[in-house]
């Protein structure tokens, strides 16, 4: 019986040693989970949803989310980086657990989820903070960095463009046509990627509108987050099973498909953008999924003409690369702000 105590003793402290040892996200989950905290904050009469972790005296990292997620595209990162670091996660207008407001009601745009989250930032009382930018929180994130530089700490860009090389490819092809003509027909859907949508829908001649609600669909959001990566089965179903209730709400679809139209607004900055970079050379960290289809290496590259203190690192992932090299991102954030900011 003892011989058989001494087992069950060693099969049961031998695996909680072992915990000790796992990477960050595997912490995080276990042991501070419980210190991110889920709230809302009024602005403009919305309820602008956010998580939010850490201590307020310590460095803060603003995390900008993309499409079509939310802030739910952090809830692993920010407890792995919570006991060191500030870390707070708002979702936009329209995205997430934030009020969403129709078209009609509510002018979607860059421009404007800009000043939404200024007017949060300044809310908070956060003066100083690194952001992390991924997706749509770039634009959103440059246009508040160039417009308050002294603000800004460092940038951790995670497939986020600000260069013309990033959007030069077959998937933004008819997305630019589409801000040339939003009535477009069958234009820039004749390429290797959209064809395989034209054919599957039976439609050689695909409005370009209609092209793009299939973005918005259960096959396209399973396709962003398991594109690219190295294995299929390490992507958490959880993913699509938060984001895709919340494309299907009522009138979701025209609030994505305006942010199509308004992402025309983006590329005629990029040069005002690119001269903040090599005028006030921000430290950024480079974390980018390079098989990522949307917002691919391309994009990435370019960073290095403007930016001297950049590290810079490509990862063997897809678009959202936190889900399958989290810990690994992790890890370089850590050592980037332990660097920059100390």
């Amino acid at each position: 019986m003892r011989f058989l105590t001494q087992k069950l003793v060693r099969a049961l402290i031998v695996p909680i040693m072992l915990g000790l040892s796992f990477s960050p996200f595997v912490r995080a989950q276990d042991q501070t989970q419980s210190d991110v905290k889920y709230r809302t904050i009024q602005i403009d009469g919305l309820e602008i949803f956010y998580r939010e972790a850490g201590d307020p005296e310590n460095p803060t990292l603003l995390l900008l989310h993309g499409f079509p997620t939310s802030s739910h595209m952090f809830r692993n990162l920010m407890p792995a980086l919570s006991d060191d670091y500030h870390v707070i996660a708002p979702d936009y207008p329209g995205y997430g657990f934030s009020s969403m407001p129709s078209v009609d009601e509510f002018d979607y745009s860059f421009d404007h989820f800009a000043r939404i989250i200024e007017k949060f930032i300044d809310q908070k009382g956060l003066d100083k903070y690194s952001l992390y930018l991924m997706d749509y929180g770039a634009p959103v994130g440059f246009r508040i960095a160039a417009a308050h530089p002294e603000r800004i700490e460092s940038l951790i860009i995670q497939n986020g463009n600000a260069y013309d090389e990033g959007i030069d490819n077959n998937f933004w092809e008819p997305i630019r046509e589409y801000w040339k003509n939003r009535d477009a027909v069958n234009k820039g859907l004749d390429n290797d990627w959209w064809k395989n949508v034209k054919a599957a829908y039976q439609k050689p001649e695909m409005t370009n509108d209609e092209a793009l609600r299939f973005l918005l669909t259960i096959g396209a959001t399973k396709w962003q987050y398991t594109n690219g990566v190295r294995d299929t089965e390490m992507i958490s179903p959880d993913t699509w099973g938060h984001v895709q209730p919340l494309l299907d709400r009522e009138g979701n679809q025209e609030i994505q498909l305006q942010m199509f139209y308004s992402y025309r607004s983006n590329p005629p900055l990029y040069a005002e953008w690119q001269k903040y970079f090599r005028e006030h050379q921000p430290p950024t960290l480079i974390v980018w999924g390079k098989n990522d289809k949307i917002f691919p290496a391309a994009g990435a590259h370019p960073y290095k003409r403007d930016l001297k203190n950049l590290e810079f690192h490509l990862l063997d992932t897809g678009h959202f690369a936190l889900e399958e090299d989290g810990d690994l991102i992790a890890d370089y954030i850590r050592s980037f702000l332990a660097r920059e900011l100390n």
